[in-house]
């Protein structure tokens, strides 16, 4: 069974007396364990299918399921149970809660998934250090600078080992070495936990990484072909 299964999908914004196409009867099928990036200009569609797989986008058309279960027709309720026990997000915005520390962002996940307190802690401080940010879990966003809000941004989205992680533009603001360090640990989950990882992204250092490479543009997937990763 395929982890991701998309089916027609279309979502059209209006913009003036333009319509601009988000997603353009897209169509794919990602497989469990896969290591997959979406590539494409701005506008091109990438985030608009990310957010439509996690359910935070309603379709025009079209139907999405997620490990056999269809996310289109889920219900607030059930959507939010299954991005919360399912799937880790990493936002292009970061969505860090302003008054947290880095620690306790990263643990606002498990604190809601019922993960008792010193579990929380325990594993907030290791994956933290992983991203490179012992040292600095105290400090709230304000405090980070970009490349380091997105790191704990990263680290939140990957704690709990979900099955799915959505990643938009995960290593925009990092530095070649950070990058590569979080690349290998993003694979190194892949491999050993067979975590699904969809990447959308600008940089061809962050798709060599990948299986696979979707191409898209105005709404569409013009190209999706395996390759062999670094």
């Amino acid at each position: 069974m395929a982890a991701i299964s998309c089916v027609d999908l279309c979502k059209y914004y209006q913009q003036g007396d333009a319509v601009i196409k988000g997603l353009d009867h897209v169509s794919l099928e990602i497989e469990q364990g896969s290591f997959v990036c979406l590539s494409g200009p701005s506008g091109s569609g990438k985030t608009t299918l990310l957010n439509a797989i996690g359910g935070l986008d309603k379709l025009d058309s079209g139907k999405i399921s997620i490990d056999g279960e269809r996310v289109d027709q889920l219900g607030k309720a059930a959507l939010a149970d299954l991005r919360l026990h399912s799937i880790g997000f990493v936002f292009q915005a970061y969505n860090l809660i302003p008054v947290l520390s880095a620690r306790e962002n990263v643990e606002f996940v498990m604190q809601v998934q019922g993960v008792s307190a010193s579990e929380r802690k325990q594993r907030a401080f290791r994956i933290l250090a992983e991203v490179g940010l012992q040292g600095m879990e105290d400090r709230r966003p304000a405090q980070l600078s970009g490349g380091q809000q997105q790191r704990v941004a990263v680290a939140r989205a990957i704690v709990s080992q979900p099955k799915l992680v959505l990643a938009d533009e995960p290593t925009a603001n990092l530095d070649s070495a950070s990058l590569e360090k979080l690349m290998a640990r993003f694979r190194e989950l892949n491999k050993l936990h067979r975590i699904t990882f969809l990447i959308a992204t600008h940089d061809e250092r962050v798709m060599s990484w990948a299986e696979r490479r979707i191409g898209m543009e105005d709404g569409r997937v013009i190209h999706d072909a395996l390759q062999a990763p670094v």
